[in-house]
């Protein structure tokens, strides 16, 4: 049994986090718990992975990465699907930041360094 209370098949998650190390945490913490996931490095690579997954069914986003940010990437998404929830994670963690993730489509907010039990409940909001 997983956090989406189910045993299969997996929710899938698309990663867009160019950083090796947060996203192998946030991958062994998601696959523990029977998450499928898949991983975009920057906006444009997460927007057409987004656009070629139809099973994709929440993302986490990271706000800074080379290329188009998160920002950007998050408008572009929530374009093509008003109802997907997006997740972000970012090491931003500047006063107006989260308001500005939220104002780019984002439905959460969760700052950097991610703790495993904000992030598990954070995700089940949306489950």
């Amino acid at each position: 049994m997983n956090l989406n209370g189910e045993s299969h098949p997996p929710m899938v998650v698309l990663v867009v986090e160019d950083d090796e190390f947060s996203f192998l945490f946030l991958q062994t913490v998601l696959e523990k718990e029977n998450f499928g996931v898949l991983r975009a490095r920057t906006g444009e690579e997460a927007i057409e992975i987004f656009k070629n997954n139809q099973g994709i069914q929440m993302i986490l986003m990271d706000f800074k990465m080379p290329g188009m940010g998160g920002y950007e990437a998050t408008r572009q998404i929530r374009a093509l699907n008003p109802d997907i929830p997006i997740i972000a994670q970012t090491a931003y963690a500047l006063s107006g930041d989260r308001q500005k993730a939220l104002d780019a489509g984002c439905n959460a907010y969760i700052p950097k360094p991610i703790h495993k039990d904000v992030l598990l409940k954070t995700i089940r909001q949306f489950l």
